[in-house]
């Protein structure tokens, strides 16, 4: 099953389920706590067969990595979102007229992406890195011969690929998303100026993550955009808000849309803090009307939101 092929059985299922009654007797919040309660508990209880460890409070571990976040608004449509263990998340895809029918299609759209990721074509293997690699080869204009020489850009992704190598797409897409978000910000552009290797950039983030430190960070660097071009922020801050709208309305995976669209509004309240309200324009949370939209016509809108964004951060040149 292709990738496209897997993204159409998935908005094939949440098109039928907006009508379908019957689903609203599942309780699919606790079916998504279920997955991912014996997901992690496989997981301790193979690393506690290596250790002295206990597994015995593997349900309160998992209870905490599950977070249901609720979008600020006044009434109805509302938007929940529910982040996963490695941190992937998903929002509702229906237009809600309930928080806890918001929570409910959040859930809903997280446990179908999670069991559709637990199938064997989702999993990393040779014919994925293969493609993976004649891609970014020919949108790059390089050299797939260059893939077997880790100091190019394209050899570089080839080692990072087949380190995830029997891994899921998911695993692979919350690793990604971390390069993903410092190519937006520029720091990726920063660290080349400065002659950081790829492989040092690479092994430094893929540890560490997407922390509170690196979220502030790239706040204050759009926080000094806005002092050097009044009006910017709130410009980009629009634009991530209408993405996230997007990418929810397809039923996919949102982390990349929605760090964006909290770093920048973390910003633009930074910027509130030095200049008077009257220096910006208002900036909704979320647009009412386009949430009322039908699903066609989100798609038929003219954008440049690019939901599944090319590698550049690897292929483009130091």
């Amino acid at each position: 099953m292709s990738e496209v092929e897997v993204e159409e059985s998935i908005m094939s299922y949440l098109s039928q389920s907006e009508t379908d009654t019957s689903t609203k007797d599942l309780n699919v919040v606790a079916m998504l706590h279920n997955f991912w309660e014996q997901r992690q508990t496989g997981r301790l209880n193979g690393s506690s067969s290596e250790s002295d460890g206990s597994v015995g409070d593997a349900a309160t571990h998992t209870e905490s990595l599950l977070l249901y976040e609720s979008a600020p608004s006044p009434g109805p449509p509302y938007v929940c979102y529910v982040t996963l263990p490695g941190g992937s998340c998903f929002g509702n895809y229906k237009v809600c007229e309930t928080q806890a029918e918001a929570r409910r299609d959040a859930a809903r759209v997280a446990l179908m992406n999670s069991l559709v990721n637990e199938l064997p074509c989702r999993r990393i293997n040779p014919q994925f890195i293969s493609h993976s690699l004649q891609q970014a080869a020919t949108d790059s204009a390089v050299s797939i011969e260059d893939a077997c020489d880790s100091s190019t850009s394209i050899g570089t992704y080839s080692v990072l690929l087949r380190s995830y190598v029997r891994k899921t797409m998911l695993e692979f897409q919350e690793m990604m998303t971390i390069f993903q978000l410092l190519q937006w910000n520029g720091t990726l552009k920063a660290l080349r100026e400065r002659q950081c290797s790829r492989q040092s950039v690479i092994s430094y983030y893929s540890q560490r993550g997407l922390d509170e430190y690196i979220r502030s960070s790239m706040a204050l660097d759009w926080l000094g955009r806005e002092q050097r071009s009044p009006g910017r922020v709130g410009e980009e801050l629009q634009v991530a808000q209408r993405e996230l709208v997007l990418a929810r309305r397809r039923g996919i995976e949102l982390r990349f849309y929605k760090e964006k669209t909290e770093i920048l509004s973390l910003a633009l309240s930074q910027a509130y803090v030095h200049h008077t309200p009257e220096a910006f324009s208002e900036v909704p949370s979320h647009t009412h009307k386009q949430e009322q939209l039908p699903l066609q016509t989100l798609y038929s809108q003219d954008t440049e939101v690019q939901i599944n964004p090319t590698l550049q951060y690897f292929t483009n040149p130091p």
